[in-house]
């Protein structure tokens, strides 16, 4: 077993979590929100974690008619807060930039706990001895993965199946200087399937399926 640790990430922290809650910053924004495994008690004080942060996840109230709603809510702001901002990840001698926002779901567009995993991809594209190297990234969200399989010169093939999150990764892949991923707004089953029938075949494949989602 190989443990994977991420380089320095420069434009995140952990600044503390507890009691179901984690404070982090991105950039210059510190973010407060909602987290099931924080089971433990804060570190800081009750004060901290409401002076600190620049927006907090507030969930809703209303009865959730699935398992999904039961993650909505709304941010509350600081004026100085914004919608959206860019952060960076420095890769090796790439920079990736990913455009960050506030949904109504507390995500923002980036785990930074996959660091290790970009890490991870774009060293084993490199090492890969083939002339053209296929990358399949399937549930492939706002595009990490599939940045790094490109920073590292690998042909790449992006499935999601929302086209607000398609728009999303190719901001992120502009933004990053990248070109020539390909983009697919498909189910993932129905995607592979096709590929298999027509024998097209890839290096590598990056799985990682949402907790919510048709079964």
């Amino acid at each position: 077993m190989k443990l994977l640790t991420p380089q320095q990430f420069d434009d995140y922290q952990l600044i503390d979590s507890g009691d179901y809650e984690k404070l982090e910053r991105y950039g210059d924004y510190i973010l407060r929100r909602p987290e099931p495994q924080a089971i433990w008690r804060k570190s800081l004080t009750s004060v901290q974690w409401d002076n600190l942060p620049h927006a907090y996840f507030k969930k809703s109230k209303e009865k959730p008619l699935s398992t999904e709603e039961n993650e909505r809510g709304k941010w509350i702001l600081k004026p100085s807060m914004p919608q959206q901002w860019l952060i960076c990840y420095r890769l090796r001698e790439k920079l990736l930039r990913f455009r960050l926002g506030l949904t109504a779901f507390k995500h923002i567009g980036i785990f930074p706990e996959q660091a290790c995993n970009w890490d991870y991809i774009f060293d084993t594209v490199q090492s890969i001895q083939h002339p053209e190297t296929k990358i399949l990234n399937l549930f492939a969200y706002t595009g990490a993965a599939s940045m790094a399989a490109k920073a590292a010169g690998a042909d790449v093939v992006h499935v999601d199946s929302v086209k607000q999150v398609l728009n999303w990764s190719r901001e992120n892949m502009e933004a990053s200087h990248l070109n020539n991923i390909r983009w697919v707004m498909e189910d993932v089953l129905k995607f592979v399937k096709r590929e298999t029938k027509r024998r097209n075949k890839y290096q590598g494949i990056v799985l990682d399926p949402p907790a919510y989602g048709p079964n």
